[in-house]
């Protein structure tokens, strides 16, 4: 049974994991909150942290996991997309532990493992499933026919669901990142504010559009009344996070009903919001989907789902060269 040590630097945070025979034994992640104060993630900061980071958090990886580096089968690395140079940090650590040891390199793309989360714990989806990827920097519906055949069906033409909550949060004076605290100022609220629906053929997404509305309509309440945010935060968060939920599920209804496919999952940083958790559940018992929704360790990114994702390769021996390079911009 194989033995896979994963290591994870797209963005900001370093993370490894450990997986044995399909079971993660640890998943270590260190946070860089130095991006807090700049309203957004600072590349050369980001990697420069990954290079203190990723040694104590492989070492602490291990050390959860009870696993000998000598033990291991296998070395995984986050190949794209992502910040160039945060992946460059991981990419060359996990070369360099991979030819000293002697042992396979298995490069995993990162959306891919967002959704081969899924597999990380009970309930599994079964294929086919479609799947809602909503990060920062994504928005995608994909149909997975098997672990390592996906397709992207519609995708962002401009801006993420992610960064909508983030720069609407920023609007309002929220911290970086604003996703998690709009989330909980919402249910303390209710969506009672209106803001514009952007106009998309297809399965794809557009939040541009959006952001633009929200801007325009706090301006305009702003002029009327200085203290109209503080007064309402909680009920223009419940209204910002409304109505992205809404066209999120609206989306991935039209795409569950022109394939036929009932198994639902969701997936990446925004599924850990409340609201679109619940909406998937209640549009599932609606709709008779079955619906899967990852614990919230493999929602953000985080090495476990590498682990999981670079297992269904290792199986295949599908591994890389050691002239592999990282690439920014890596597709589905």
């Amino acid at each position: 049974m194989p033995i896979i040590l994963a290591i994870e630097s797209s963005c900001d945070d370093t993370s490894a994991a450990v997986i044995k025979d399909g079971v993660v034994l640890s998943n270590v992640t260190a946070t860089q909150t130095i991006h807090e104060k700049y309203g957004g993630v600072v590349p050369e900061v980001a990697s420069r942290k990954h290079q203190i980071n990723i040694i104590p958090v492989v070492k602490a990886a291990l050390d959860k996991a009870n696993v000998d580096k000598t033990k291991l089968s296998a070395i995984a690395v986050t190949k794209g997309p992502g910040l160039l140079g945060s992946l460059i940090v991981g990419v060359s650590f996990a070369k360099s532990l991979s030819l000293s040891l002697n042992i396979p390199l298995i490069n995993v793309n990162h959306m891919k493992a967002h959704i081969l989360a899924h597999f990380a714990e009970d309930p599994k989806p079964s294929f086919p499933f479609l799947c809602l990827t909503v990060s920062g920097g994504h928005t995608q519906i994909v149909k997975v026919t098997a672990p390592l055949e996906m397709e992207i069906l519609g995708t962002t033409i401009d801006d993420a669901a992610g960064e909508a909550f983030d720069k609407s949060g920023k609007i309002m004076g929220l911290k970086y990142p604003a996703g998690p605290e709009m989330d909980k100022l919402a249910q303390k609220g209710n969506p009672i504010f209106e803001f514009a629906e952007p106009k998309v053929e297809g399965l794809n997404f557009s939040f541009s559009g959006l952001k633009t509305s929200i801007l325009y309509f706090l301006k305009a309440q702003l002029k009327k009344n200085p203290h109209f945010i503080d007064e309402n935060l909680n009920d223009i968060c419940a209204s910002v996070q409304y109505q992205i939920v809404y066209i999120l599920i609206k989306k991935l209804k039209q795409a569950a009903s022109e394939t036929g496919i009932t198994q639902i999952a969701i997936a990446g940083g925004v599924s850990a919001n409340s609201g679109l958790r619940k909406a998937l559940e209640v549009t599932g018992d609606e709709l008779g989907w079955k619906t899967y929704i990852p614990a919230f360790q493999y929602c953000t990114d985080n090495a476990g789902m590498i682990a999981v994702a670079a297992e269904f390769s290792y199986k295949e021996k599908n591994f890389s060269d050691l002239d592999m390079v990282p690439e920014a911009r890596l597709k589905i």
